[in-house]
């Protein structure tokens, strides 16, 4: 078997000529738009990375922040709550002074009542045992008492003193 190759020209030149049409009719309608979408579609990828890095890059420079205010608000909370734990503890001295005080003047107040009604007793007392007297010395003046009566006056006298 014997293969027979010639190569025919007009053949060739006209499969030359056929691909160069084909080659333009594909890249005027195929190629253009192929490249196109592929175009589009890589700007679209970047875009969208750069979005992405930039959305990164501010969450996290808004973690940053909010951390930060955390830390703040934190600190500012304690800062409150002392505030007015001492504000809680001078009230609460003042009641206790204040109550103190009161406490006191109540006691002074009793005090002092009590050493008038003190004082009021003894001068009852003293005028009771003036009435008595007086009775008692004109009982015996009245007429001339022997010695039981004497003692009985005495001793009706300290009944009614109370000694």
């Amino acid at each position: 078997m014997e293969f027979n190759m010639q190569i025919d020209w007009t053949t060739v030149v006209i499969t030359i000529i056929n691909f160069i049409i084909l080659y333009f009719i594909l890249k005027h309608f195929f190629f253009k738009p192929v490249n196109n979408t592929i175009t589009n579609r890589q700007q679209e990828i970047d875009n969208k990375i750069r979005t992405a890095d930039e959305n990164e890059k501010k969450s996290k420079q808004l973690v940053t922040q909010h951390q930060e205010l955390l830390k703040n608000s934190k600190q500012e909370g304690k800062a409150i709550v002392e505030d007015y734990k001492n504000k809680a503890d001078k009230v609460s001295e003042n009641i206790v002074n204040d109550a103190q005080k009161e406490a006191q003047l109540i006691l002074d107040r009793a005090k002092v009542e009590a050493e008038r009604e003190r004082e009021k007793a003894k001068d009852d007392i003293k005028n009771q045992v003036v009435d008595l007297a007086l009775l008692v010395s004109s009982k015996a003046l009245e007429g001339s008492i022997n010695e039981q009566q004497h003692r009985k006056l005495i001793e009706d006298f300290i009944a009614k003193v109370g000694i």
